[in-house]
């Protein structure tokens, strides 16, 4: 073997395959990532998609291209996926969800005219107490074979508990550290949730030792989270962050407004709120139909902090991530660290009481009446999008390394909205529709694939709430149905008063005028008088065509939209809620941050 002049790549072609984590291949020119062509499953495994779900099974580690199978591993250079390392990262993640990471590495140096190229994939670890898979499969590695784990070596791993990082003594932290303010919202809560108002008069030390946040004169990470100020978060758990992106559009890649909050939970979970909740961020939706007249908020407090309380309370800790919000007019997501707690999924999520990841940090939550109980919160925003009619909260971009939850702002259908804010209010407190019977009207309603015990849907047909055909094809009620027959079959926001409304109004200058207007600094021009009194009418709400006319008192369309709609598009100080569908029926509208500023808001 020639000596290896790199000395990374010297170090590497003395470790042990076995025992070292990592797994050479030469690979010179190809390697089969998939499994191709082959039906036996035993060589479709030795490909480069079976060999990260074993490695990652171990714990982490590396495969090589480009270097010997046998020690010493000497260089023999790869071209594979040349040119194509992003593309090979993305298309690993998108076929098995595990971000890997891949280096290039050059003997003797890049710059050399006789350089070989060496190819590392960086495995994480899988997750504690989950498995990653290769068509179905948990492998192993054993000698130059990727075998199925065995049921003892999967009973081991799904049997793994994740460590309270949130009960782990903060060396260094004192009482000093934490935020006095915080404290006695702490105290309060306690004391209000458990009909104890003695509490609040206890001394801190004596307040945190209760609640197990001071345990044997030290305080532990969950005191850190929920009561540390600032500055020592920042010191000790910078981690610990939560950033809020606003974007007009949300496939855009640049934000137009973005923030960072690094406060004691008891403090933070109200600030995010109030930056969320800005009434040009958070706009009320006003919709009318006949007597039917409701104005629902784009993102509905209870479950936005319900969310938020999860993302912070179930994250992993010691992952280097922020948790992050991305909201715009239209959808709102929040992303932290860590995948789903041990034992829960995208299919049993509503189900599965689970472990919390941060089992002390959630118990003082739960005292302090933050948080429900384990599945409550998930329960509410469930309950909480079926009954505005929005789409149910979305988790599909979730992995076993990121919880990914998505809310949609659109009400989905109004004689729905209508009638499921009926049927609730007539019922007595201890005889609502649970979360389980709504998800079965909401399912039929607009033929959705969810999991609905039979026996739910039997209780709801016995009600007259779903009707049942002679050959078992559900639908909705009567009531449900007369509903539609009066107000009309809208799967829209709002009602059919914006039908036409983009013809005119939606042209690409009043998108790009509406869209830009709160990026940069600008000389605002006062508006005709026209155009004032629309913006003064429409203000922090989301209104479509017809609520606008009522409230202006205006009966002709087309007086409308040329003296009023059309040239506060064309200027910039309104757009639309939904200007890639500008013929939708109920297309809604709302002021810019032009348009906010010539009024004030």
């Amino acid at each position: 073997m020639g000596e290896i002049k790199n000395a990374f790549l010297r170090e590497l072609s003395m470790l042990k395959e076995s025992e070292d984590h990592i797994e050479f291949k030469e690979a010179k020119k190809d390697f089969n990532f998939d499994g191709g062509k082959h039906t036996d499953p035993k060589e479709r495994r030795h490909c480069i998609l079976g060999y990260v779900a074993a490695i990652a099974n171990e714990k982490g580690g590396r495969l090589v291209f480009g270097m010997k199978d046998k020690r010493p591993h000497d260089v023999v250079g790869s071209v594979f996926a040349l040119g194509e390392k992003g593309a090979l990262e993305d298309e690993i993640y998108k076929r098995m969800k595990i971000r890997v990471r891949i280096d290039e590495v050059y003997e003797p140096s890049e710059d050399a005219t006789d350089r070989k190229r060496v190819l590392i994939f960086n495995v994480p670890s899988r997750p504690i107490g989950k498995t990653l898979k290769y068509e179905g499969v948990p492998l192993m590695r054993t000698g130059e074979s990727l075998r199925e784990m065995d049921d003892s070596e999967l009973y081991k791993i799904l049997s793994e508990q994740e460590p309270d990082f949130s009960a782990k003594v903060c060396e260094g932290l004192t009482m000093e550290d934490l935020d006095s303010e915080a404290i006695k919202v702490m105290k309060h809560r306690y004391a209000e949730k458990n009909d104890n108002p003695g509490f609040e008069g206890l001394s801190d030390e004596q307040a945190l030792s209760d609640l197990d946040l001071l345990v044997d004169g030290k305080l532990n990470y969950a005191a850190l989270v929920l009561l540390g100020k600032s500055n020592a978060i920042r010191k000790f758990m910078p981690q610990n962050n939560v950033v809020i992106e606003y974007r007009e559009d949300p496939a855009s890649i640049q934000y137009d407004d973005r923030t960072e909050i690094q406060q004691p939970l008891f403090l933070a979970i109200e600030s995010i709120w109030a930056y969320i909740n800005q009434p040009a961020l958070n706009r009320q939706v006003h919709v009318s139909e006949n007597a039917y007249i409701f104005d629902i908020k784009l993102f509905n407090k209870e479950t936005i902090r319900e969310a938020v309380l999860n993302a912070i309370a179930h994250r992993s800790m010691i992952v280097q991530n922020d948790v992050v919000i991305k909201q715009s007019p239209t959808e709102l997501t929040i992303t932290n660290a860590g995948g789903f707690p041990i034992g829960v999924d995208k299919s049993n999520v509503l189900m599965v009481n689970s472990t919390p990841r941060s089992k002390r940090l959630v118990e003082v939550l739960q005292k302090t009446g933050l948080v429900e109980k384990s599945g409550q919160g998930v329960d509410k925003m469930f309950t909480n999008c079926i009954m505005e009619a929005k789409a149910l909260p979305d988790f599909s971009d979730t992995d076993n390394y990121q919880v990914s939850l998505r809310f949609k702002t659109e009400i989905r259908d109004f004689p729905f909205l209508v009638y499921i804010r009926q049927e609730q209010a007539k019922r007595p407190m201890h005889h609502k529709l649970n979360v389980f019977q709504l998800i079965a009207i909401y399912n039929v309603c607009f033929s959705e694939s969810l999991d609905v015990k039979p026996e739910i849907l039997d209780g709801l047909v016995e009600e007259g709430i779903l009707l049942r055909s002679r050959t078992g094809k559900l639908s909705m009620s009567k009531a449900y149905k007369a509903l539609v027959a009066e107000i009309g079959y809208q799967r829209a926001k709002g009602d059919d008063g914006g039908n036409d409304s983009g013809r005119e109004a939606g042209n690409d200058s009043g998108r790009e005028a509406g869209n830009d207007s709160g990026r940069e600094a600008m000389t605002i021009s006062k508006p005709d008088m026209y155009v004032l009194k629309l913006l003064n009418v429409v203000r922090s709400k989301t209104l479509t065509v017809k609520n606008m006319m009522e409230l202006l008192n205006l009966k002709g369309d087309d007086n409308f939209r040329k003296r009023y709609l059309n040239p506060a598009i064309k200027d910039g100080y309104i757009t639309l809620l939904y200007p890639d569908k500008l013929r939708r029926k109920g297309q809604a509208y709302y002021l810019t941050g032009k348009g906010l500023k010539v009024i004030n808001l």
